[in-house]
């Protein structure tokens, strides 16, 4: 089991995407540790922050990666199943010995690892933070690693076995489960901070609040007028209730990993077909011979077929759906039927910019002369979906601004990852955001603020020209 877990580990680490998140956790601590005159904060405490001691630094970088962490952690582990049974090692698995409870610890092993190295970039970046901010220069390295250990890792230990949960059930291991992760998370992230949370929550119980602290503890990224007042953080309290709780949360996240055994057939039967949301990635492409770009296609002929490629596989309860949709947005008022038939289609705007990889016909798309008139025909292609599904309120100029930077967004995020499980957690966090009347976020125009229809119009065209580029540089073109 350690063995099967390392090795996987060591694959993940090799990935591209691996580096990226590092970088990102360290982003991630300049952001719970700002500047001493900053006006904001992820972790306000009655009204006051911390003075700048390990124990603070590392307590608002522990809390800030069992927020956000868990968030993108999932995205980034969860892929271990599928690309066992994409790449053929499945069916070694399937006849080797191996028995499937011992599978799925070694792959909870792998997913906690790799969210644990990244944990171990923050609290370095936690110390060297306590350091350039100059409020204490006493390193006490206890004090520091501690909220990582009881708040950080106990809450990604559930999120890596939530990960795999989701990939070993059929219905969630498609992009219905990337999808509905975003509102497990919001729930989580919610619930988890309050004093009556079970097994402790996120770990906000043992935050001791300042003495004459008129307000609770508050976690997430927050705007303050005034920099807060610095009062001298005495430390967790780790009372025998709160340490209970996180050695059950640990053994809660062990079972829901260990779950899947029941039904999990380890690869030693063919998946059957019609189980999850269109066709494996594979038969995306079925049709590649006939709509394949070919030297001398026309434009139009070149985006029918990426129109036919785009929507293949999808069931006809979507299709269903989307009619209703489409009539809807006609009769309902436009805000709320349109933010509702322009999330439908996430999973088959996911698709855009990640099926030449998911398919395994990007090297036959590599030998097409220009590769320009193949990605443009693919963004027209969800442009023209966008465009059907909102028809009955594209007379306003936001909107039809919206129908092209919602296909540009998932093309730039497929072709940089080429996975569609990204743009269908960025869209969805998105999306929510603006239909909670985030102005900022108001890409669908039906909201009275934010930026107007130019700033949109002109993001797509900055994304599209930036999936364009990475395929050329990608393709070796100039």
């Amino acid at each position: 089991m350690i063995a099967a877990a390392t090795a996987d580990f060591r694959e993940r680490v090799r990935r591209p995407a691996y580096l990226l998140m590092l970088i990102s956790a360290i982003g991630l601590g300049l952001l719970a540790v700002p500047a001493v005159d900053a006006h904001w904060s992820v972790l306000v405490i009655g009204g006051f922050r911390g003075r700048y001691t390990s124990g603070y630094v590392g307590l608002v970088t522990a809390l800030t990666s069992a927020l956000w962490l868990t968030l993108v952690g999932f995205y980034l582990v969860r892929d271990a199943v599928a690309r066992d049974e994409r790449t053929g090692v499945g069916q070694l698995i399937a006849a080797s010995p191996m028995r499937t409870p011992v599978y799925l610890a070694a792959k909870l092993l792998s997913n906690v690892a790799v969210l644990a190295s990244m944990t171990a970039v923050l609290a370095g970046t936690a110390l060297v933070l306590q350091l350039l901010r100059g409020e204490s220069r006493a390193v006490d390295p206890v004090a520091l690693l501690l909220p990582f250990v009881l708040i950080a890792l106990p809450m990604l230990l559930v999120t890596s076995a939530l990960a795999l949960l989701f990939e070993a059930t059929p219905v969630l291991r498609g992009g219905v489960g990337n999808v509905l992760w975003v509102f497990v998370w919001m729930v989580g992230a919610i619930a988890g901070q309050s004093p009556r949370a079970p097994f402790g929550g996120i770990g906000l119980q043992p935050v001791a609040l300042p003495a004459g602290a008129s307000q609770d503890v508050g976690l997430g990224l927050m705007y303050v007028e005034e920099p807060l007042e610095v009062f001298d953080w005495p430390g967790l309290r780790l009372s025998p209730a709160f340490l209970g709780g996180r050695v059950a949360l640990v053994l809660v996240a062990l079972a829901i990993a260990l779950l899947p055994a029941l039904w999990f057939h380890r690869f030693d039967r063919p998946a059957r077909p019609g189980r999850s949301f269109g066709p494996e990635p594979r038969t995306v492409y079925a049709g590649l011979p006939r709509t394949a770009p070919r030297y001398g296609l026309t434009f139009p002929r070149l985006l029918a077929g990426e129109v036919r490629i785009l929507v293949a596989g999808a069931p006809l309860w979507w299709w269903l759906g989307a009619g209703a949709l489409f009539v809807a947005v006609f009769v309902v008022p436009r805000g709320a039927a349109l933010a509702v038939a322009w999330v439908w289609p996430i999973l088959l705007w996911s698709r855009l910019g990640t099926q030449p990889a998911l398919s395994g016909v990007a090297a036959l798309l590599g030998a097409f002369p220009s590769p320009r008139r193949r990605v443009l025909a693919e963004y027209g292609a969800g442009v023209l979906l966008t465009l059907v599904l909102g028809l009955g309120a594209i007379a306003h100029p936001a909107t039809i601004a919206g129908a092209f930077f919602i296909p540009a967004l998932a093309l730039v995020l497929g072709t940089l990852t080429g996975a569609p499980r990204v743009f269908q957690a960025v869209y969805t966090l998105l999306w929510y955001l603006m239909i909670n009347d985030l102005d900022a976020l108001n890409f669908m125009g039906i909201l009275h603020g934010g930026p107007g229809p130019l700033f949109w119009a002109g993001s797509a065209a900055v994304l599209v020209a930036a999936a364009l580029a990475w395929t050329m540089v990608r393709e070796g073109r100039r």
